[in-house]
């Protein structure tokens, strides 16, 4: 529960403070196990702050307001609100110097280094993995390490970063310390520096944990999306999913499914390919996770400029059965999910070796796509004809409350609106901001 936010939601309705005070008090005393006079204190000094912190103006302490909430733009849902959203964060950060900005939309970032690359990548934690801090830990640490490989690097080091709420036990930060740990231990790839709080301070109470965890790598080619061109094939692993299967199978009561997100099979794969002699020729590689291949491959050709034609017929057959059965028992779209595959895209004339080196890691893999010439656009082969492959608002929905929140949508083409004024303010400020600073 966030206190302050409670706080200032009520004091804006017009309550007195003494109802206010007791309202909070017995909220307090839902979640925590504290004397009654201790919890009204409490509530009472919350609200002598945001009293004192209510009318603060100038640059340094407001904001320009979309009017718009995260959850009904569908910001972190993987869909295109979420997109839209980062691309406005790229605008917003602007011309870095970066041999891969964020603008492209990569899986990770790209500076030059003493002759080689330096590459950075962060993923938090799935935020429904809160009870579960090992998977948490563990899958969080997969899908940054797949961010760092498939730009064509060799992770160096670990960063963590967990926040328990006040009334988290302390055995959590051990617990998803352990989750990290076990994957880069495994690969030889060491945490060395991190960072561990608590969600809000003293204003958030309860037990909620989220996170991130992020990699250094390092690098002599780089396989980024802009390099894909018109006749590249796309080849795709076997996924068996990570921290989006593992909470779906575990808010469906189907939690032995989990098991089969327990691997390391797409890290090995991308580490053959990057000591084998045929890596040069890769021109780019992704993770199928940003809402499923849909959209990945949306945001590929974007990127890339190109039209890419992905093949059904042999999909199906690269998700691993038990997590593929999961998804048709729930009626979840494979396409529009996170299935933790690895797409690799190759000229033609490289394509079987790339097959050969990573079948030799006991990976299934097929050629599932091609890129040509065109506008920028995705599509679906499917029974012979070509299909809407664009991706949704958010991604597929995986658990009973996903389900739910998925038949609320608003106005799309209005909202945007109201974001880029926000975004557009954001970046006004920071050019004020800079020209003191200079």
């Amino acid at each position: 529960m966030d206190i302050e936010g409670y706080v200032r939601r009520h004091m804006h309705s017009g309550i007195s403070d003494d109802d206010l005070a007791a309202r909070l008090r017995d909220r307090i005393l839902e979640i925590k196990e504290v004397p009654s006079d201790y919890a009204e204190a409490f509530a009472r000094a919350a609200i002598e702050e945001v009293r004192i912190t209510s009318n603060l103006s100038g640059d340094l302490f407001t904001y320009e307001k979309a009017g718009i909430s995260m959850g009904a733009f569908g910001v972190g849902s993987r869909g295109t609100g979420d997109f839209y959203a980062h691309r406005k964060i790229a605008e917003i950060i602007g011309e870095t110097g970066a041999s891969v900005g964020v603008s492209e939309m990569d899986d990770g970032g790209v500076v030059p280094a003493g002759g080689q690359f330096i590459i950075t990548t962060v993923d938090g934690m799935h935020s429904r993995l809160s009870d579960y801090p090992f998977l948490a830990g563990f899958h969080a640490t997969r899908a940054t390490l797949r961010d760092v490989y498939v730009m064509g690097a060799r992770p160096v080091g670990l960063i963590s970063d967990i926040h328990v709420a006040d009334d988290g036990d302390v055995a959590r930060i051990f617990d998803y310390t352990a989750g990290i740990t076990a994957v880069g231990e495994a690969l030889n790839v060491p945490l060395i520096a991190g960072s561990t709080l608590r969600i809000g301070g003293d204003m958030v109470i309860g037990d909620r944990m989220t996170g991130c965890v992020g990699v250094v790598g390092v690098a002599d080619h780089i396989t980024a999306r802009r390099q894909i061109q018109p006749g590249d094939l796309f080849l795709m692993t076997e996924g068996a999913g990570g921290g989006t299967i593992a909470t779906a199978a575990i808010y469906s009561g189907n939690a032995e499914v989990v098991e089969e997100t327990i691997n390391l099979h797409f890290l090995h794969a991308c580490d053959a390919l990057i000591r084998d002699a045929v890596f040069p020729e890769i021109h780019a590689m992704t993770d199928v996770t940003n809402g499923g291949l849909r959209g990945d491959v949306f945001e590929m050709a974007e990127t890339a400029g190109c039209r890419i034609i992905i093949e059904e017929e042999k999909l199906r057959s690269l998700v691993n059965p038990r997590v593929l059965a999961l998804l048709d028992k729930l009626g979840i779209d494979y396409l529009g999910v996170s299935l933790d595959s690895l797409l690799v895209v190759v000229p033609p004339d490289a394509a079987d070796r790339v097959l050969e080196v990573i079948r030799n890691q006991g990976v299934a893999v097929e050629i599932i796509g091609i890129a040509e010439e065109g506008e920028a656009e995705s599509v679906l082969k499917s029974g012979g004809k070509e299909v809407d492959f664009s991706p949704k608002f958010r991604e597929a929905p995986y658990t009973p409350l996903k389900k739910v929140v998925d038949t609320r949508t608003g106005d799309f083409e209005a909202m945007k609106k109201e974001v880029d004024r926000a975004a557009a303010a954001a970046r006004m400020k920071k050019e004020r901001i800079l020209k003191r600073l200079r």
